[in-house]
């Protein structure tokens, strides 16, 4: 790490999709202030699918390990604990295919890698000085995802569901659920449980300042 750059907090924060995550992401960022965090979500590195004709890749199953580089999201971390700025891929989720942009991402005080399956990785996990699980309910967690996935993504219900069924529950039970064990925090309920995210930030705050 270069001279006078300080070693930044790394957080895990997984959880099945739809689990509210992605609130108690905004409430550490709110608390700490977004000049200090720096936030990157796994989902950026889903693997490129457009060498697969387009009625193909529907079929491919995203909640899998595989389908995500996750290699490359190792490298982007260590390279955040080093001090320098990486290049996070822009991926296109209406077209399963990897933009030809990227965005220069630099380290601050804290860095958060989201994502449902980042503390099932060893190597990623093994890189967190804190990891976080938000546990929330699967019937919440479902209407969830159907919300997010038709309002932002372009999908259509019936393939929300018929993904959810087929790949989504299944994957969960197999690589999200058991990552649980994982973590150091579990947070039920995820954002609303507004005493769990206030001890999350205390314990961040007090490792920053050990660092």
């Amino acid at each position: 790490m270069g001279q006078g750059k300080v070693k930044p907090v790394i957080i895990g924060v997984a959880g099945g999709s739809g689990s509210g995550k992605t609130t108690v992401v905004r409430e550490i960022v709110r608390e700490l202030g977004p000049d200090h965090v720096t936030v990157v979500q796994h989902d950026s590195y889903y693997h490129d699918r457009s060498g697969i004709p387009p009625a193909e890749r529907a079929g491919i199953n995203y909640d899998h390990p595989n389908a995500l580089e996750t290699s490359l999201l190792v490298e982007h971390v260590r390279a955040f604990l080093e001090g320098a700025p990486v290049r996070v891929p822009v991926y296109d989720f209406s077209t399963h295919t990897r933009t030809a942009r990227t965005v220069e991402v630099a380290p601050k005080k804290a860095v958060i890698v989201e994502g449902i399956l980042v503390l099932a990785d060893p190597d990623l996990r093994g890189l967190m000085d804190i990891r976080v699980f938000v546990d929330t309910d699967a019937d919440l967690r479902m209407i969830r995802r159907l919300q997010r996935d038709v309002a932002e993504r372009g999908r259509s219900m019936k393939s929300v569901v018929a993904q959810y069924l087929d790949t989504v529950r299944p994957m969960h039970l197999e690589f999200v659920e058991p990552s649980k064990r994982y973590a150091h925090v579990i947070i039920p309920e995820g954002g609303h449980n507004l005493v769990g995210v206030d001890m999350l930030i205390t314990k961040i705050r007090s490792i920053a300042r050990a660092d």
